[in-house]
């Protein structure tokens, strides 16, 4: 049986870990997933809401129209964006492409920029 490490850490603190760029993005992707997964159920109970009657899709108008209610919209196409660009930068890398260092952290800086930039975008057409 071979010995243990002795110098090995005992208790990691995950607050002083950093992560590189891409492994938070990677992280993030999975994130986003998750969230998206969750919302599926009450996206369709809205849009079921809908298309019952002319009175239930008028009622539902003014239900969505609160800020709160357009906050959790925006989050939920926030998530859908990230997860999209995210999705799609693993499929260039799929390729061969951006997978050294260097591309993986250019790509990561890319993917943050590109859905800052359309989560912004959405939020400015949300309201």
């Amino acid at each position: 049986m071979k010995a243990v490490n002795k110098n090995r850490p005992v208790n990691l603190d995950l607050k002083t870990i950093k992560l590189p760029l891409p492994a938070v993005v990677s992280i993030l992707h999975r994130a986003s997933g998750v969230v998206i997964f969750f919302s599926i159920p009450i996206l369709l109970g809205i849009l079921s809401c809908s298309l019952e009657s002319e009175s239930s899709f008028n009622e539902l108008k003014d239900i969505l129209g609160g800020f709160f209610v357009t906050l959790v919209i925006w989050g939920v196409v926030g998530a859908l964006l990230y997860h999209l660009i995210a999705g799609v930068k693993h499929l260039v890398m799929d390729f061969g492409i951006g997978e050294t260092l260097e591309g993986g952290l250019k790509g990561a800086k890319i993917t943050i920029f590109l859905a800052a930039l359309s989560i912004i975008f959405v939020g400015v057409w949300l309201w």
